[in-house]
């Protein structure tokens, strides 16, 4: 049995105060009165990150090793995600089959470690960013079926250009309980609604290599913030899209937009190789990479630098995220029989404590 015995948290936009939080077998049984006598202890649910590259100091792209994983998976709990996917760029073949096969023989031995989240190589040449152009191709059905057969259910996001790609590929991908994003991509706003309405799901990194708004060419950004459905992810470091930008896109989007680190790790092997400037990561030609985020400084800047209410902000990284994957049984609410992979921060949002499955980590 493990307490909390003084929590303070949200039920969505509501500050519950004074509640004793009992834990359970990895579940939180009961949330009762407490009588305050102790300081309260500020609780959110773990956080989950649907792009991440590395850390811990291993980028998994240059190092596709289970070894990799598991450094990435503890570094990561420390940090207070909870779940996330491992994120590998357009590369060659014999790095994806790599990290498709490490992930495979780590899988059932994970702790918060979900699948892979491939993005690339089947993007458009025009909107690469820091992807190596010699690396991508347009994908033919035979290559998605042998792809997804290989990864055996671990590739559970693709990034991928919808206007270059026949729909019998990408309703393979949905056919077979694959999140289908929109990213890297020259799509017209005409071209990304007909992707939004055949199914695909989110958008990567929005406003990041993409076609940009204007006022006689939408774009993506538009055709996502004019659908119903489709959500995306949002880089928050102040680098990778400035934070007013951010504001006006969480007014126009609200529940659709979650957040993502698409952190890296410094890197001088291989293709990609990363070099910090300040907090951000750039290429060595200059061109903006990856970022250096958590989840925890992604919602501290959604609160003081895009007046985005922290409760909400909670939820970009946590419900909105679940919610696309279809894992809201991993993290969500606080509340009975709800799994408890739980942070406890300060009153300053620093983190004081992570909870896993119900252990203290």
């Amino acid at each position: 049995m493990l307490n909390i015995p003084n929590a303070k948290f949200y039920a969505d936009k509501i500050l519950i105060e004074e509640k004793n939080i009992s834990i359970y077998n990895g579940k939180i049984i009961s949330i009762e009165e407490t009588q305050g006598n102790t300081e309260q202890e500020f609780v959110v649910p773990g956080f989950i990150d649907l792009q991440i590259y590395g850390a811990g100091g291993k980028l998994f792209s240059a190092e596709p090793t289970v070894e990799s994983l598991m450094i990435m998976e503890n570094d990561l709990l420390k940090k207070g995600t909870t779940g996330f996917l491992a994120c590998m760029a357009t590369n060659t073949p014999e790095v994806f089959n790599a990290g498709i096969a490490a992930a495979k023989e780590y899988r059932s031995s994970a702790k918060n470690f979900l699948g892979l989240h491939l993005e690339g190589p089947f993007l458009n040449p025009n909107r690469l960013g820091a992807h190596i152009p010699a690396f991508v191709r347009k994908a033919t059905l035979a290559e998605i079926k042998e792809l997804l057969d290989f990864g055996d259910g671990v590739i559970k996001m693709m990034t991928i250009a919808p206007e270059l790609h026949d729909e019998d590929v990408i309703q393979y991908l949905l056919d077979h309980d694959v999140v289908v994003s929109l990213g890297h991509s020259d799509a017209t706003f005409e071209e990304a609604t007909n992707a939004y309405e055949s199914g695909i799901q989110t958008t990567t990194h929005l406003f990041n290599a993409m076609t940009p708004i204007h006022h006689r060419a939408p774009g993506i950004p538009t055709a996502f913030f004019n659908h119903n459905k489709a959500m995306a992810s949002i880089i928050v470091d102040g680098q990778h899209v400035d934070f007013e930008v951010v504001k006006l896109a969480y007014k126009l989007a609200g529940e659709r937009l979650f957040l993502i680190t698409d952190a890296v790790t410094p890197c001088s092997t291989g293709p990609y190789q990363h070099i910090q400037k300040g907090n951000k990561f750039v290429m060595p030609d200059g061109t903006l990479s990856g970022s250096s985020l958590t989840m925890l400084e992604a919602v501290k800047n959604c609160v003081n630098h895009c007046d985005i209410e922290l409760s909400q902000a909670i939820r970009m990284a946590t419900e909105h995220p679940a919610k696309l994957m279809g894992i809201e049984n991993l993290t969500g609410k606080i509340a009975v029989e709800q799994p408890a992979n739980l942070l406890v921060l300060d009153n300053e949002l620093n983190l004081k404590k992570v909870i896993f499955k119900g252990t203290n980590i």
